[in-house]
């Protein structure tokens, strides 16, 4: 088994929505990874005539000097210039796509309401699994609200990292409750932020806390 190059850390996971100009969105990129950001992924909103692998071997390059991985989103053509591929539902051709990537990619994949999401991940060792959204969200209006009773029963089946997202931000996450959590992916609340390092340390200190809250808890 090949080792993968990166592993999949606790914490703060940044969505890049690469429609904006490209300086831009590299400099708030930088100013997050500077402020704790422990996974990216691209997503596929990429404006017409824009040089997607530009975009996507100049945020790899980014992170990399923070050791951190880059993963795109659906587009596996682009999978040998970036650390893995996030998938927003189960792919038909999922085999074919495995023998065609390296075995050390990262995945990860969008779960839902419906637990064969959770049980195909995990029947199919990915390495990840998001559930979103969370909260409403303007960032990603096409997923559903996530019942947070589906994200409780997914922590029974597997200990792989669970990522939460869509609309969570420091002050509402103490709303997740009881849920046991790995980390937050965030949007829009990094990337319109004035400043995004100063928003991406202030979300790794709400992870902090809440999983200090819940160790307490445990002991107690």
């Amino acid at each position: 088994m090949i080792k993968k190059a990166f592993s999949i850390k606790n914490g703060l996971y940044l969505m890049v929505d690469p429609s904006m100009e490209l300086h831009l969105m590299l400099q708030k990129v930088e100013a997050a990874l500077k402020g704790g950001v422990s996974i990216i992924q691209i997503l596929n909103n990429f404006q017409p005539n824009t040089s997607k692998i530009l975009v996507i071997e100049s945020v790899s390059i980014l992170a990399h000097r923070f050791g951190i991985p880059v993963l795109v989103n659906e587009d596996i053509s682009y999978i040998d210039h970036v650390d893995g591929v996030h998938f927003n539902d189960i792919p038909q051709d999922f085999d074919t796509i495995k023998s065609t990537i390296s075995s050390a990619a990262i995945l990860g994949i969008t779960c839902d309401n419906n637990p064969e999401k959770v049980k195909w991940a995990i029947r199919h060792n990915v390495d990840y699994i998001c559930f979103g959204s969370v909260f409403p969200t303007d960032s990603i209006p096409s997923y559903k609200i996530v019942h947070l009773e589906n994200v409780r029963k997914a922590r029974e089946y597997t200990d792989m990292p669970i990522f939460l997202c869509g609309g969570i931000t420091p002050r509402n996450m103490e709303q997740l409750g009881d849920i046991e959590l790995d980390g937050i992916a965030v949007v829009s609340g990094i990337m319109n932020a004035k400043d995004p390092e100063e928003s991406a340390n202030n979300y790794k200190k709400a992870i902090t806390q809440i999983k200090k809250k819940h160790k307490e808890e445990a002991i107690m």
